[in-house]
C-alpha cells in the first residue's frame, strides 16, 4: 500500500509532492505545481535527493523530468518520475523553486517495498479459494533466489567493470553511496590475499581524490635496496613535478601532485618480478552551465542552433526534446551536436513544425531549456509592380503575383488607398492582383503600392504621365528678368533643369550663331551652360530650346559681363592741422559697368613701405578729413574704388604732407602731501604733445578767491612731480600746472578745490604680509628678511620686541623707512625662535603685529634603545624619545637591523611614529643588533641609538613548541587617532591575540571595506595594518577594526583626519623641497607580542 502525507500550500507552491511508498519494479510519480502570476520571472525548479545530490544531472530511463505551463491559468506543473524503482531510490528528498528573491522549499519521503503476489487456480472449482501452499514456497523460494541473483550480479559486474564505469553502473542499479561502493569492493578483492616475497604492503585496491589535489600512493618492500619502477597504464612514470618519488626506509611513495582526469587510471609497482596494482580515481566537480539557452523564433526550412556554455572544456552534456533524450542513435540526420570548447551546440539542419518544443541541455551539476517557436514561410513575391509611362487617355495597368493565391490586398496611391470607380477596376484572379486606370490624366501620376493583409510586405511602382518639354530656369535673384550677371575672369555655370517624357533635346544659340564660347553639358533632366573665364566679349543675349514628341519650349537670356572699377585720380591734401590733413580726389573714369559704392583710403609715412588703413566701412564722399598723425612728420595718401565687384587697383601716391599741432594740457593734478607751510603736487603728462616735445612744467598758487597767481618755480621742472614751499599756514590755496614746449605755454590744468594749508594727521597701520600671518619656519643657518609696511602721518615711531623685551640682539638687524621696516638675521639659530612684535606709535595712538619665528634643525639620536624580547623570529625594539627633538614635533622614527657575522645594515621600519616596533623575519640561528633614528621635517637625526642588548633567534625545535590556548580575540594593541596629509600614503595598525586564529574585518564609517583598490589590508602575526592610497579629504572619518572567532570578538577604533597639502610659504624652494620629502606619512608601529 502507499501512505500519503498530506502538506498545506504555503509560500509559491500551489501543490507539493507528497512522501509515498513505492513498489520495487514499478513507476512512480511526484507532482508540484507553482503560481507564477506574482513572479517577475520564470521560477526555477531543482529536484534534490539527501543534502546536496542535483537529480537534475541523473536525467535518463530511469529518472525522468516534465514540465508543463497553463497560459490561462499561469501555473507551472512539474513531475519527476522513478522508472523501474530499486530499493536504492528509497530515502529523503527536496524540491526546491526560486524566482529572483522569492523561494520555497518541500521536502518528502520515498520507501521502497517488495510486492509479493499469491496465485490461486482458475480451475478449481470448489476448491478455488484454498491456497496452495507448495506453489506458495516455490514462489517464494524463486523470488527470493531472483532477489539474490540481483544482488550478486551488480557486485559481479563492479568486479568486472573499469573504474571509470563504477559511477555509472551505482547509479543505474540505484547505490547513491559510492564510497561505500568502494571500500566493499576492497573487502571483496581482500577476500584471497597473496603473500608477497617483495612486499610487505602493497597498495590499496583503489583510490579516490579530488580534481586538482594531490594523492600519496605508497608500498613497503621487504628489502630496503630492491629497485622500485611506477606504471601508469603499463607505461613507465619518471620524476617531474608532477610525479614525485619518495624513499624513506623500506617504504616508497609516489606523490601525483594536481590531479586531473587524465591520471583517471591504473598504476602499478613493480619490484624485480613481483606487481602490485591499483585504480585512482579522479573526482570531477559538478559541470555547471554558465550561459544557458535562449527562445528561437524561425519558420519552415530554416536552420535552427541552441547554444550552451557549461563550465569545463570536455564536458558531457545531454540534450533532451519534451523529455525525450536526443542523441546521434536516435536522432539520425535531423539533429547535429557540436562541441566546441566548452561551447555545446544542438543544430537543426531544417526546421519543421514537428520540431517545436521545449529543449533541454543537461549536465551532472545544472540544466538549461528553451523553447522552439516554428511558423510557416513568409510571403514569396511571384512578380511584382512594374513602372508605367502613359500618355493623356490611355489605360494603366498594374500587374503583381504572390505565392498564395489566398491572400488578398489593398491597393494604395501616394499613401491613400485607391477605391474602385468607373474609371478605376481592381481585380484578383488566383494569385494576380490587378489596378486598371481607363483614360489617364496628369491628376493619376504617383507612386502606387500593393500591401497583402496580414504580411509585413509591399510592393511599388510609378505611374509617369507623359508631358510636354519645359525649362524651369530661376533668374528671381539676377536682378533683370533672364539677365545673369557674371564677373571679368570668373566661370559661369548655370544649371537648367529640364523636365519631358520622353527626354527632350537640348539646343544653346548665342544670337544667330550656335553656342558661341559657350561649353554645354547635358543630362536627361539637367542642362549646364558653362563660360570658362568670362570676358567682354562674352556679354551678349543667348537661348535656350528644347524639343521632344509632345513638344518645344523655348528661354532667352541675357548676359552681362562686369569688372572692378579703374583707380580713383588727382588725390591730394588740401589742407593741414594739428593732427590731421584733407584729402581731396576725382571719381575713377571706369566703374566696371557697376556704380561705385565708395572708397577705402590708407596713408604712410613718406620712407616707409608700411601702408595704414584709415576706413575698414565704404566712404561715399570724395573728401576725407585722415586724423590722428603725428606732427612734423611727412605722410603720403592714397585711395581705392569699390563697386559691388571689388576693389580697384590703388592710385597714384599724393604729394607728401606734414601735420602740425600743438601741445596739450597736463592730466590729473592731485595733492600728493601737505604740511603747514608746503603742499606736494602731481600730474601726468598731456594727452597731446606738440612737435617741439615738452620742455617743462610751471606751477602757478594763489589764494582762494585771487585772480593773481604766482609762479612757484623760476625753471621750468622736467619731473611730473613738485613741491611749493614757503606757503602761508591756514590759508585756502589754489594751484595750476602748464606744460612749456618751443611753441610757448599749454592751456594750464587747475585743481577743482582749494587745498588748506595745515599738516593731515593718519593714525598708524602695521600692513603684516599674508605669508607672515603663519609661524614663519627656517633651518639653522638660513637667513630671515622680513619686510613689513606700515602707514601714518606724521611719521610714526617704530620699535621691535622679542617675547615682551625690548630687542637689543645685535645679531638682528633692523631697517627702518617712512613707509616700511626691515628685519634682517644673517644666520638664523635657534636661540632666535620666538614672538618677535612690532610696534608703531604716533603720539598716543599705537598699533602692533606679532611675527612668530621657529628655527629648527634635524634632531638627536633617541635613548635607552633596548631589545625588550624576543620570541620565534621576532624582536621587540623600545627605545625613549631624543633628547633635543631639533625645535619641532618628531614625526617618526627609522629603525635598522645588522646581523653579528656581517654587520651590514638593513631598513626594517621608516616613519615609525610609536617608541617601539616588532622586527619580524629575522633568521634563525644569527644574533642582531639595532640602531634607531629620529625624524621631524628637517629629516633623519646625524646619529643613531645603538641598542643596548642583542636579539639571539634560537634554532626551531631546539625547546618544544608552546601549546596554543583557546581564546577569544584581544586587542594587545589599539588603534590610534591620526592626522594625516592628503596625497601622502597613510597606514593605522593595531594587534591582536587569539585561537583559534581570528577572522579580521576592517570598516570605515561602520561599513565594511571590500575589495577597493586604494586600501591594502596585511596581517603579519597579528599585527594588522591598513594601507591607504594617496588619502583624500573624503577618506577621513571613523575607521574599525574587528577580530572575531568561535570563542568571541573584539574591536578598536579610532578617527583619521585628512588634512590638505602642507604650505610653508615663507620657506626657501630649497629647503621647502626637504620639508615636503619628509613630510608625515602614516606608518603606524608594529605591536610588541602575539600569541
Amino acid at each position: 500500500g502507499e501512505d500519503h502525507q498530506l502538506s498545506e500550500p504555503s509560500g509559491i507552491f500551489v501543490e507539493r509532492p507528497e512522501s509515498a511508498t513505492a513498489t520495487k519494479g514499478k513507476d512512480i510519480t511526484f507532482v508540484a505545481k507553482v503560481d507564477s502570476s506574482n513572479l517577475l520571472r520564470k521560477p526555477n525548479m531543482k529536484w534534490l535527493k539527501g543534502k546536496w545530490l542535483d537529480l537534475g544531472s541523473k536525467a535518463g530511463k530511469h529518472l525522468q523530468f516534465k514540465e508543463v505551463y497553463d497560459r490561462n491559468t499561469k501555473i507551472y506543473t512539474y513531475e519527476m518520475s522513478l522508472i523501474k524503482v530499486v530499493d536504492g531510490d528509497a530515502g529523503g528528498y527536496r524540491c526546491e523553486v526560486t524566482s529572483k528573491d522569492k523561494c520555497d522549499i518541500c521536502t518528502f519521503e520515498v520507501t521502497v517495498s517488495l510486492l509479493i503476489s499469491l496465485n490461486s487456480s482458475g480451475d478449481a472449482g470448489e476448491d478455488a479459494g484454498d491456497l496452495d501452499f507448495s506453489a506458495l514456497l516455490k514462489k517464494r523460494e524463486k523470488k527470493q533466489k531472483v532477489v539474490e541473483e540481483v544482488d550478486v550480479d551488480v557486485w559481479n559486474i563492479l568486479k568486472d567493470a573499469k573504474p571509470c564505469d563504477y559511477e555509472k553502473i551505482a547509479f543505474e542499479y540505484g547505490i547513491t553511496d559510492l564510497r561505500g561502493l568502494l571500500t566493499r569492493l576492497k573487502k571483496m578483492k581482500k577476500v584471497e590475499p597473496k603473500k608477497s616475497d617483495a612486499f610487505l604492503k602493497k597498495l590499496e585496491a583503489a583510490y579516490s581524490v579530488e580534481k586538482g589535489k594531490k594523492i600519496h600512493l605508497m608500498v613497503e618492500l621487504a628489502d630496503l635496496n630492491a629497485p622500485i619502477k611506477w606504471l601508469k597504464n603499463g607505461q613507465e612514470i619518471k620524476p617531474s613535478a608532477k610525479y614525485v618519488f619518495e624513499s624513506v626506509g623500506n617504504k616508497r611513495t609516489l606523490t601525483i601532485n594536481k590531479c586531473n582526469l587524465s591520471d583517471d587510471a591504473a598504476y602499478e609497482c613493480v619490484v624485480g618480478e613481483e606487481k602490485c596494482f591499483t585504480e585512482v580515481f579522479v573526482k570531477e566537480p559538478p559541470i555547471t552551465i554558465t550561459k544557458l539557452l535562449d527562445d528561437v523564433h524561425t519558420v519552415v526550412g530554416e536552420k535552427v542552433e541552441f547554444e550552451v556554455e557549461v563550465s569545463e572544456e570536455g564536458a558531457n552534456v545531454k540534450w533532451m526534446k519534451d523529455g525525450v533524450e536526443l542523441n546521434r542513435e536516435t536522432a539520425g540526420s535531423k539533429y547535429r551536436f557540436k562541441k566546441d570548447g566548452k561551447r555545446h551546440i544542438l543544430i537543426i539542419n531544417e526546421a519543421t513544425k514537428e520540431d517545436i518544443g521545449m529543449y533541454h541541455a543537461l549536465t551532472n551539476g545544472g540544466e538549461s531549456k528553451a523553447e522552439l517557436e516554428i511558423e510557416d514561410k513568409e510571403l514569396e513575391v511571384l512578380q511584382s509592380i512594374a513602372d508605367l509611362t502613359v500618355k493623356a487617355a490611355e489605360q494603366a495597368m498594374f500587374k503583381c503575383e504572390v505565392s498564395d493565391e489566398k491572400v488578398t490586398g489593398k491597393w494604395f496611391k501616394d499613401g491613400v488607398e485607391v477605391q474602385p470607380s468607373d474609371r478605376i477596376k481592381i481585380t484578383h484572379i488566383g494569385r494576380t492582383h490587378k489596378l486598371m486606370i481607363d483614360e489617364v490624366k496628369p491628376s493619376d501620376a504617383g507612386d502606387y503600392t500593393f500591401v497583402p493583409d496580414g504580411y509585413a510586405l509591399s510592393l511599388s511602382a510609378k505611374l509617369n504621365f507623359l508631358d510636354p518639354p519645359k525649362i524651369h530656369l530661376d533668374t528671381s535673384g539676377t536682378g533683370s528678368k533672364n539677365t545673369i550677371t557674371v564677373v571679368a575672369g570668373n566661370k559661369l555655370r548655370l544649371d537648367v533643369e529640364i523636365t519631358g517624357e520622353p527626354a527632350p533635346t537640348v539646343c544653346w544659340m548665342k544670337g544667330d550663331e550656335a553656342e558661341g564660347r559657350v561649353r554645354v553639358e547635358s543630362t536627361k533632366t539637367l542642362s549646364t551652360f558653362v563660360i570658362e573665364g568670362a570676358e567682354k566679349g562674352d556679354e551678349g543675349p543667348y537661348s535656350i530650346t528644347v524639343t521632344n514628341p509632345a513638344g518645344e519650349d523655348k528661354v532667352e537670356l541675357m548676359i552681362k559681363i562686369v569688372d572692378v572699377p579703374n583707380p580713383p585720380e588727382n588725390v591730394e591734401c588740401t589742407s593741414v592741422g594739428e593732427d590731421f590733413g584733407t584729402i581731396t580726389w576725382d571719381p575713377p573714369a571706369f566703374d566696371g559697368g557697376v556704380p561705385i559704392k565708395g572708397y577705402l583710403m590708407e596713408r604712410k609715412k613718406v620712407g616707409s613701405s608700411r601702408w595704414t588703413k584709415l576706413n575698414f566701412d565704404v566712404y561715399e564722399s570724395t573728401t576725407y578729413e585722415a586724423k590722428r598723425m603725428i606732427e612734423g612728420v611727412l605722410y603720403e595718401m592714397r585711395v581705392f574704388a569699390v563697386n559691388g565687384i571689388g576693389i580697384s587697383q590703388p592710385s597714384a601716391n599724393s604729394k607728401p604732407f606734414m601735420p602740425i599741432a600743438p601741445t596739450g594740457e597736463p592730466t590729473r593734478l592731485t595733492v600728493d602731501d601737505v604740511t603747514d607751510t608746503t603742499c606736494a603736487l602731481k600730474w601726468r603728462p598731456p594727452e597731446k604733445i606738440g612737435a617741439g616735445g615738452i620742455d617743462g612744467y610751471i606751477i602757478e598758487y594763489c589764494i582762494e578767491g585771487s585772480d593773481q597767481w604766482v609762479q612757484a618755480n623760476e625753471e621750468p621742472v622736467g619731473k611730473n612731480q613738485y613741491r611749493v614751499k614757503g606757503l602761508p599756514m591756514g590759508e585756502k590755496m589754489l594751484f595750476r600746472v602748464v606744460a612749456v614746449n618751443i611753441a610757448g605755454r599749454s592751456p594750464p590744468v587747475t585743481l577743482s578745490q582749494a587745498v588748506t594749508i595745515r599738516e593731515i594727521v593718519e593714525n598708524p597701520k602695521i600692513r603684516v604680509p599674508r605669508n607672515l600671518r603663519t609661524k614663519l619656519i627656517r633651518l639653522v643657518g638660513e637667513k630671515v628678511n622680513l619686510v613689513i609696511p606700515f602707514q601714518g602721518k606724521p611719521h610714526p615711531v617704530v620699535t621691535w620686541s622679542k617675547d615682551g623685551v625690548l630687542l637689543e640682539d645685535k645679531t638682528v638687524g633692523i631697517r627702518t623707512s617712512h613707509v616700511d621696516t626691515i628685519f634682517f638675521i644673517r644666520s638664523a639659530e635657534r636661540t632666535h625662535s620666538g614672538k618677535y612684535t612690532l610696534s608703531v606709535q604716533i603720539e598716543n595712538v599705537s598699533d602692533s603685529a606679532d611675527v612668530h619665528i621657529q628655527v629648527i634643525e634635524k634632531p638627536g639620536p633617541p635613548v635607552a634603545v633596548h631589545v625588550a624580547e624576543v620570541w620565534g623570529f621576532n624582536a621587540a625594539l623600545e627605545w625613549k624619545p631624543p633628547k633635543d627633538d631639533g625645535n619641532c614635533e618628531i614625526i617618526g622614527y627609522t629603525i635598522q637591523k645588522a646581523d653579528m657575522k656581517t654587520k651590514d645594515w638593513f631598513t626594517v621600519f621608516e616613519h615609525n611614529r610609536r617608541p617601539s616596533c616588532t622586527v619580524p623575519d629575522l633568521v634563525m640561528g644569527n644574533e642582531y643588533f639595532f640602531r634607531v633614528f629620529s625624524e621631524n621635517i628637517c629629516g633623519l637625526s646625524v646619529e643613531a641609538g645603538i641598542s643596548e642588548n642583542t636579539a639571539i633567534v634560537g634554532k626551531t625545535g631546539s625547546a618544544p613548541p608552546p601549546m596554543e590556548v583557546n581564546c577569544s580575540p584581544k586587542f594587545t594593541a589599539p588603534l590610534v587617532d591620526r592626522s594625516v596629509i592628503a596625497g601622502y600614503a597613510a597606514a593605522i595598525s593595531c594587534a591582536v591575540r587569539g585561537y583559534p586564529k581570528p577572522k579580521i574585518i576592517w570598516m570605515k564609517n561602520n561599513m565594511i571595506i571590500g575589495e577597493d583598490p586604494r586600501f591594502m589590508i596585511r596581517n603579519n602575526q597579528g599585527v594588522l595594518t591598513l594601507n591607504i592610497r594617496k588619502p583624500s579629504m573624503f577618506d577621513g572619518g571613523k575607521y574599525s577594526c574587528r577580530a572575531i572567532n568561535d570563542l568571541g570578538q573584539d574591536e578598536v577604533e579610532c578617527r583619521l583626519e585628512v588634512r590638505g597639502m602642507l604650505n610653508f610659504p615663507s620657506i626657501t624652494p630649497v629647503s621647502k623641497q626637504r620639508l615636503f620629502n619628509k613630510a608625515q606619512r602614516d606608518k603606524s608601529p608594529s605591536p610588541r607580542s602575539f600569541d
